[in-house]
């Protein structure tokens, strides 16, 4: 069940850093916050972790005057509240999406998913062919990633129980995570105060803390995105690829790139995984320029 609810956005959101009307809507028990800006062809924007709708801002800035600009936090992140029990796991975050897009009616509109909002985002989108025309796929993976040494080693560090300890009490997800995601410039001290304060304490912390270690743990999540890539791989895809990361390796890029036939590649150079933060202006240049969108009428929201 869905529905639109009064939600308050707290006194330490800037109007200026963040200049957009918070929404709220109850999607089956959580109350999800989103905000809804611009008018035109739809782009819903979704975050990884441990951000939240403040890392679109300005791609949001940049392109609602051309295009209708949905960004949502999933619950325990951002100004998103979970319903009590919510275990924060990615195949959960994907049938809030699902419940998001069933309640907005979504219908050929454009998905940009960057690091976890990739594979929730596919998820939900196999869950409900139609709602998505064209894909925007950015720093993201789609598929099981366990035997990878690689990532192997990222879910047993990064997930493990001292790291999790120290995200639930003193914030170390994003402390650490936002930094070393920005290559290009540096988080300023207001920025960052934004990703810290959305986690404020120990329980939405949980949300951040639990996701590293589901990149193995979550393998059956993995297996059903990547069985949607038979059908979704038909879509016209853009990929979006920062070459100066700490998360994806080529490998990742040219895999996704093999998965989607129909796909353009831009690599943003000396960019960070939050690259629609670290570099916004090539990113929304390469949205802008990607013809599947410039062939789009602007219509009224």
């Amino acid at each position: 069940m869905s529905g639109g609810v009064a939600g308050v956005r707290p006194a330490w959101v800037d109007a200026e850093l963040f200049p957009f009307e918070s929404r709220f809507i109850a999607i089956d028990g959580h109350t999800v916050h989103y905000v809804d800006e611009g008018a035109g062809p739809t782009l819903l924007l979704l975050h990884g972790n441990p951000t939240w709708s403040f890392l679109w801002r300005e791609v949001i800035r940049a392109l609602r005057a051309d295009f209708r600009c949905i960004a949502l936090d999933y619950p325990g992140f951002g100004l998103s509240t979970p319903k009590p029990g919510y275990r924060f796991l990615p195949e959960e975050h994907a049938e809030v999406v699902t419940g998001f897009l069933d309640a907005l009616g979504l219908e050929g509109a454009t998905l940009v998913g960057q690091d976890w909002g990739g594979p929730i985002g596919l998820a939900a989108a196999s869950r409900r062919p139609g709602a998505f025309d064209r894909l925007v796929l950015a720093n993201a993976w789609a598929w099981p990633v366990n035997g990878d040494p690689y990532f192997e080693a990222f879910a047993l560090l990064a997930g493990g129980a001292p790291i999790r300890f120290l995200s639930r009490h003193f914030n170390l997800v994003a402390k650490a995570f936002v930094p070393m995601g920005h290559r290009r410039r540096k988080v300023t001290a207001a920025e960052l105060t934004h990703y810290r304060r959305a986690l404020d304490t120990p329980a939405p912390r949980q949300a951040s803390a639990v996701l590293p270690r589901r990149m193995t743990a979550s393998r059956a999540f993995f297996t059903e995105v990547q069985a949607g890539l038979a059908e979704l791989g038909r879509l016209p895809t853009l990929i979006v690829w920062s070459d100066a990361q700490i998360g994806f390796r080529p490998r990742e890029r040219e895999r996704l790139e093999a998965s989607f036939p129909e796909r353009e590649t831009v690599i943003v150079e000396g960019a960070g995984l939050y690259v629609e933060s670290d570099a916004p202006g090539e990113f929304v240049a390469a949205l802008r320029e990607w013809r599947p969108l410039q062939g789009l009428r602007p219509t009224q929201a």
